[in-house]
Order: structure tokens, then C-alpha cells, then sequence
């Protein structure tokens, strides 16, 4: 059997998106050459490591003992990479960070900057997910670090508190709420709302407790970014439920109102989470760890 990392960081890349054409994408490769990498591992194995179906690939019982196995030796890897870097120079340490909207567009970009400007010898694979994925990828080893709502399912993980992210309700200047201080959901359900699209977790997030509460709310647009939100809210075209440091950040140049949420749903706190203590994480995973930490 001659596997090398990049056999085994491709088939990870693969098990991970769920097809080959996306996993070779992920590995910088093209399909032909990623396709070809795939069928000598599985000649040499003498045994399928993949199910292919007409809607992807699913890893089979020996493909899901090469994707532990893999994840194990590439994290060795970069513990290696990091405990050498500290020796020498040029080089780079990368460290997996996967986080959810809130963490990357208000909280992440100041305390990151700082922390590369720190160390210059370290790089960083960053991805946005919801909560709930983040917490998936950790538990699954696909990343060092994650940081997500303390709502998701953070069973089995180790947790620290990194940021209090809480949810406000923003309006435009005149609308009847304009002149409250605290706002519940159902005090707010009656009014027109601008969102982030269905699949968002917050916006799924905020669709459950409304439901929860015999709420329907009405939706004139959906848009992706916070940032246009806020505009059209303040432009009057509807309310919107974002997070409370967003409502900071963009008030003044939008022209909206921010009103606490006095629901509990509402009070939400961003967590760093590793699968195991952070101290057995490599070198420069360690190091970021205990920075976001050290500022929560």
C-alpha cells in the first residue's frame, strides 16, 4: 500500500463534499487526475472505497476506516509542521478554523489580524458554517477549532466562551416600534420582515422560535448579507432580526433603530469548541486557541 498525503487529503476532501468533481476542486487537481488517484488506492486495497451513486459518492466500510485513519495522520502531520516551525524558518503552519456568520463578520476579523501579524510563519483554512455543522466538524476532525452558538449540540466537545452574541431587532426611524427600548417577537410578529434566505441557521433559528410560539412571520425579501439588510430596513421597506453587534456596526450608517430582544432564545453566546483538551492540539492551533480565548 503507497498512499501519500495528497491521496489521503483528497480522499478526505471527497468523503467531505461528497463528490469527486468537488473534492478534486478542493484539492486543487483536475477531475481525471483525481478520479485516476482514487481508482489506484482502491487497486491497491483490492476493495471499493467509494459508493458512487447518481447523486454523488458515499465512503463504504473500508473507505470510512481510511477516512479516520487519514484524519489521524494528517493531524500528526500538522503537529509535526508546528513543533518544527518553532525551530526554523519558512515553515508554515496551517491551522483549520471553521466558525458561523455572526463569529466571522463581527467578532473574528480584528482578533485574526492580530494573531497573524503575531505569527507570520502560520496560515489559516477558514470556513463559515452554521453552528450545528461547526460542531460536526470538530467532533468529525475536520478542523482544530470551531466556534459556534452555545445553542448548537456541543455534547462531547470541550468548550470555552469566546463571545456574547445576542440577537437584537432593528427598525427604521418612525416605525411604530421605533421608540421602544426592549421588543419581544410576538410584540414585532404583526410587522413586514426582511431576512436572510430559509437554508441561513439564523434565519432558521428565528423561524422555529416564532413557530414555537404560534407566529408566522411575513417576509417581503431575503437577502444574504447583513450589511443589505440593514440598508433596506433603514430605507423603511421592513424590520429585520439580526445580531446585536451587526446593529451596532451598521446603525448609524443605515439609518435603523436597534431594540433589545427580551426573549431568552434571543441571548446568545459564541463558544470556541475543540474535540479534545485544547492542550493536545498542535503547536499553532494551540496558540490561536488560547489568543481568541484570552480575549472572551
Amino acid at each position: 500500500m503507497r498512499f501519500d498525503l495528497t491521496d489521503l487529503r483528497l480522499f478526505l476532501h471527497v468523503h467531505e463534499a461528497g463528490t469527486i468533481t468537488a473534492g478534486a476542486e478542493r484539492s486543487h487537481m483536475t477531475l481525471a487526475s483525481a478520479s485516476e488517484r482514487i481508482r489506484s488506492m482502491e487497486q491497491q486495497l483490492a476493495t471499493p472505497l467509494l459508493t458512487r451513486t447518481a447523486r454523488g459518492v458515499q465512503a463504504t466500510a473500508a473507505g470510512a476506516t481510511l477516512v479516520h485513519h487519514a484524519r489521524l495522520v494528517l493531524a500528526q502531520m500538522e503537529q509535526l509542521r508546528g513543533e518544527l516551525g518553532e525551530h526554523g524558518a519558512g515553515l508554515a503552519a496551517r491551522v483549520r478554523l471553521r466558525c458561523n456568520t455572526s463569529a466571522l463578520s463581527e467578532h473574528l476579523p480584528d482578533r485574526l489580524a492580530a494573531f497573524l501579524a503575531r505569527h507570520p510563519q502560520t496560515a489559516l483554512d477558514l470556513e463559515e458554517h452554521g453552528s450545528s455543522q461547526v460542531a460536526e466538524a470538530v467532533r468529525d476532525g475536520l478542523c482544530d477549532i470551531g466556534i459556534a452558538s452555545d445553542a448548537a449540540d456541543l455534547r462531547h466537545l470541550q468548550v470555552r466562551p469566546f463571545a456574547d452574541d445576542p440577537l437584537a431587532l432593528i427598525v427604521p426611524a418612525g416605525h411604530p416600534l421605533a421608540g421602544w427600548q426592549t421588543v419581544a417577537l410576538q410584540d414585532a410578529a404583526a410587522y413586514d420582515f426582511i431576512g436572510l434566505p430559509d437554508a441561513t441557521p439564523l434565519q432558521a433559528h428565528v423561524a422555529q422560535q416564532a413557530r414555537w410560539q404560534g407566529q408566522r412571520l411575513r417576509y417581503r425579501v431575503r437577502l444574504r448579507h447583513f450589511d443589505a439588510i440593514c440598508r433596506l430596513v433603514g430605507l423603511g421597506a421592513g424590520i429585520a432580526i439580526v445580531p446585536r453587534a451587526t446593529a451596532a456596526r451598521l446603525a448609524r450608517s443605515s439609518g435603523v433603530r436597534r431594540l433589545r430582544l427580551a426573549d431568552g432564545w434571543a441571548q446568545r453566546r459564541l463558544v470556541l469548541c475543540t474535540r479534545d483538551a485544547p492542550d493536545s492540539l498542535p503547536a499553532p492551533a494551540r496558540a490561536l486557541f488560547e489568543h481568541l480565548a484570552s480575549r472572551a
